[in-house]
């Protein structure tokens, strides 16, 4: 059962390691992850999930953009020019 919720709720897929050190280890940083966005969740009032906050905050690393903002404004936009971010290689 304890295993069950492991993959569940930790999303450990596997263990990286074969040592009680490494898998211990592994199973901390898991809850400790796991413990931050419950945090953030109740801090920021987020209506999401924890699965759906843990998903953007995977799609969105190297991202400076406050993270109230990246829960409360909407998705699927299109930014308004689609090649802003993109340094131009060749001058037109």
């Amino acid at each position: 059962m304890l295993f069950r919720w492991l993959q569940q709720h930790l999303r450990i897929q596997r263990f990286l390691g074969t040592s009680e050190n490494a898998v211990k280890t592994q199973i901390w940083i898991a809850v400790s992850v796991y413990v931050l966005i419950a945090i953030l969740k109740k801090r920021l009032e987020l209506p999401h999930d924890l699965y759906t906050i843990l998903r953007v905050l995977d799609l969105t690393p190297f991202t400076q953009v406050p993270m109230l903002q990246l829960f409360t404004e909407p998705w699927d936009t299109e930014p308004q020019h689609p090649n802003a971010d993109q340094m131009c290689l060749f001058e037109a």
